[in-house]
This record gives C-alpha cells, structure tokens and sequence, in this order.
C-alpha cells in the first residue's frame, strides 16, 4: 500500500503534535496536522488535552525542594528507617 502524500495516520499526528508544542515541527508537518485535525476527532481530542496540559504546566506555581533540603529530608527519613528496623 502507498503512503499518503498529505494524509498521516492517527499516531504521526500524535508525534507532530506533540513536536508543535514545542516548536521542533516543520511547516509542513503542521499542513499535515491541521488537514488530520480537520477530520480526525481522536487527533483533536489529543491535541486539545496537550495544549491544556501545556498551559497549565507553564501557569503552574510549583516549588521543588532544593538538593540541600532533599538531602537533609533522605538522611532523617534514612535514620528513622535504621531505627525501625532494629527495633
């Protein structure tokens, strides 16, 4: 069977997709996304949920620990294990 010239399956669209988020897609994979998207509501779905997923990681106020804190947090965690399990 020939591969389509400008007509991609459910799973390139996916991976073109998701390359758009983060602007690695060529100008003509989004031609051919855009065409996917026009017809295929489960490329539309995905692409939808991946944009939300996007906006709501960028918008997000998360605090990571820093390494000194992570550090002091595993050696209490690890002394209290110690004494656990001799006990």
């Amino acid at each position: 069977m020939k591969k389509s010239f400008l007509f991609i399956s459910c799973e390139e669209a996916k991976l073109i997709c998701d390359k758009s988020q983060y602007d690695e897609a060529t100008t003509w994979e989004i031609v051919k996304l855009r065409i996917r998207l026009f017809y295929c509501g489960i490329t539309k779905t995905y692409s939808r949920k991946n944009v939300k997923l996007s906006e709501t990681i960028e918008t997000s106020k998360v605090q990571c620990l820093k390494a000194e804190e992570r550090d002091k947090l595993q050696s209490t965690l690890d002394k209290e294990l110690t004494k656990q399990q001799q006990n």
